[in-house]
């Protein structure tokens, strides 16, 4: 029975892992070009570039709750690919808008490939919830090791389409996207996942009110801890490619900076899992943050293309880290039955602040230049290191009570 687990909960782990690497590459695709396409279309307010990503993200943070909830009620294989159905729609209004010339159209395109992307967020979950408790961090790395193959494909696609409709610039970028949706949605056809939270509904069975859950001390450091790490991720990389551009580098190579970024984010994946594993997810964290400091650091040594590049690789290394642990800590805080409304209220929480950190991202370099988005880095890692320190010792007071009492 072990064994027939563990093969479904691989088969698993493989689909979704290749359905990341296909319709996920939409997010690098829409986050390198967003803001230098909205430069690209603005005649007057350039602080306004990074809004496109902005729409990325709040789209796929308002689609959170409705993915989960829809995917809880459709069930995980025909609720992924009717996400995939939204993303390839975004990728088409966002190709009209280029062409038409309007921004705000742009935006709206953005958001609408940002709503599918909330869709591929719960991947990682619904991985977790198909293995066995010991697989779960294994299997939510697996999926995210996907994205080396996204890493790869979507700047690679920017290159070859960007100039596809020329003089349009971008659009053949954007459409490319439709393409990517129709391919994810065939292989997410083949999934078969048991919907657990479904059944346990249909019991009657929901689990603890949302509340009890989310007032956790685990859970709210957990996603403190997710939200530092993927916020500060943003707010850093959304700006890159316009101080990459800015400081005279070509968009070519401030897209191949997010390709390397993109591959530090998945690369590790291959074993992180088994980190958490062996050190625990509160120690794996701990080290996301502290390459989120190393990329502060880089950063603001020089502005030479191997100091971008390099502090791009620590940015990704250290989200991986910090977000795969914190994930990770999420999911042991539930049951099967609470999945789908934990899952929702924690990706709407977590993406509504990576849409504040990215629309924040284009003010701030503006007005402050690169450097402010790196000193940022400094006292969010400071905050989370601190919580996280706290329930370590929490932990440790409480598993010595009970021996105190014994004695």
């Amino acid at each position: 029975m072990t064994a027939t687990v563990d093969r479904s909960a691989r088969r698993t782990a493989v689909i979704l892992a290749a359905a990341q690497a296909i319709v996920g590459s939409a997010s690098p695709i829409s986050i390198s070009l967003g803001a230098l396409a909205g430069h690209y279309l603005l005649d007057v307010d350039k602080s306004l570039a990074t809004a496109p990503v902005t729409g990325f993200n709040v789209g796929t943070a308002i689609g959170a709750l409705p993915a989960a909830a829809l995917i809880r009620w459709l069930g995980h294989r025909n609720g992924f690919m009717t996400g995939t159905l939204v993303t390839g729609l975004g990728g088409a209004i966002a190709t009209v808008a280029l062409f038409q010339m309007n921004f705000w159209l742009f935006a709206f395109g953005l958001m609408a490939i940002g709503i599918g992307n909330s869709f591929v967020q719960q991947f990682r979950f619904a991985a977790a919830d198909n293995a066995p408790r010991e697989f779960r961090a294994r299997a939510i790395s697996f999926v995210l090791a996907g994205g080396i193959v996204t890493a790869i494909l979507g700047p690679q696609i920017v290159i070859f389409t960007r100039e596809l409709f020329a003089p349009v610039m971008f659009a053949g970028s954007f459409a490319a996207i439709m393409a990517l949706a129709v391919v994810g949605s065939i292989i997410l056809s083949f999934l078969r996942v048991k919907n657990v939270a479904h059944s346990h509904a249909a019991d009657g069975d929901t689990g603890r009110p949302l509340m009890q859950i989310v007032s956790q001390p685990r859970f709210i450091v957990a996603l403190l801890c997710g939200v530092g790490s993927f916020a500060l991720m943003t707010f850093v990389m959304t700006g890159a490619p316009l101080a990459m551009v800015g400081c005279g580098f070509s968009p070519d190579e401030a897209t191949l900076g997010i390709s390397w970024h993109v591959m530090a984010m998945f690369g590790p994946s291959f074993f992180t899992g088994r980190l958490i594993q062996r050190f625990g997810a509160s120690a794996v964290v701990s080290v996301g943050f502290l390459l989120l400091v190393g990329c502060a650091i880089v950063a603001l040594s020089g502005i030479a293309l191997w100091q971008f590049w390099t502090a791009l690789i620590l940015l990704g290394l250290g989200w991986n880290f910090g977000f795969i642990g914190a994930t990770a800590l999420v999911s042991e805080t539930y049951e099967p039955a609470e999945k789908g409304k934990v899952q929702g209220f924690h990706d709407f929480v977590l993406f509504s602040t990576v849409a504040f950190a990215s629309l924040m991202s284009g003010r701030v370099y503006n007005a402050h230049g690169w450097e402010m988005l790196n000193w940022i880095i400094f006292p969010v890692a400071v905050i989370c290191l601190g919580a996280l320190g706290l329930l370590v010792v929490r932990k440790k007071f409480a598993a010595a009570a009970p021996a105190s009492s014994e004695s």
